[in-house]
């Protein structure tokens, strides 16, 4: 993918965001990853985005320095940045305050596999980290709140749960590309609300049998995925 194609799918996803209405002001923010040369498109930090235009987009290598732009990147680079190293397969991440998302990260609560419309997503509940510590914000947050993502999700397909909630913050959603990743942040609000108006509905509704999460999502995902048209993304 050229750099060109990268920064235009970036800005789309971030705008995505917006349209889907996931993020308010300066909240949130979504990079891409090109796995050719390991550059990092990725929003600048604190810029409105009715303001945002695609050339305000940063353009990071690996180690998050910056080769292109001359804003400052987002303050959560460094968790997008640790989120690529660890998984190979993910070129897109995003992060909100989605409202219903954010309330389960506060409520420190898992979302629970609770239906199909979950299944068909996400292969079990979508997890929660634990609490950062004093000593892990105050030494380096972003890079300390990278490091427990990706030790929650140890022994974890990404792919297979494209998304955590951070304890006490919020959502982070993870693809194959940045508009994969946009896409995951929608399905990841519209699963906390499904689970928020279920649990008011029935406090003790219980988690989907295994073998029907099992169904539903790898007759979506998977070699033996048979859902939709060949060669043709799902939506």
């Amino acid at each position: 993918m050229s750099l060109e194609s990268l920064r235009a799918e970036v800005f789309q996803a971030n705008l995505e965001l917006v349209r889907r209405g996931l993020v308010l002001y300066t909240f949130g923010n979504a990079s891409g990853r090109d796995p050719a040369s390991d550059l990092i498109v990725i929003k600048p930090s604190g810029v409105p985005y009715e303001e945002l235009k695609p050339a305000d987009l940063v353009v990071v290598d690996l180690e998050g320095r910056v080769v292109e732009g001359a804003l400052r990147p987002s303050s959560d680079l460094p968790t997008h940045l640790a989120l690529y190293r660890a998984f190979p397969t993910v070129c897109g991440v995003v992060h909100t305050h989605s409202r219903a998302a954010t309330a389960f990260a506060q409520a420190c609560r898992e979302i629970p596999c609770l239906g199909t419309t979950h299944a068909d997503y996400f292969h079990g509940p979508v997890p929660v980290t634990r609490m950062l510590s004093a000593q892990e914000v105050a030494s380096d947050y972003e890079v300390n709140t990278g490091a427990l993502i990706v030790s929650t999700l140890a022994g974890t397909d990404p792919l297979a749960r494209p998304g955590i909630l951070v304890a006490g913050h919020g959502p982070f959603t993870w693809g194959r590309s940045a508009a994969e990743a946009a896409h995951h942040a929608v399905i990841v609000e519209e699963l906390a609300e499904m689970a928020w108006r279920t649990l008011t509905l029935n406090p003790t509704a219980a988690s989907l049998p295994s073998y029907l999460i099992d169904k539903h999502f790898f007759r979506k995902h998977g070699p033996g995925a048979y859902y939709g048209q060949p060669g043709r993304e799902e939506s």
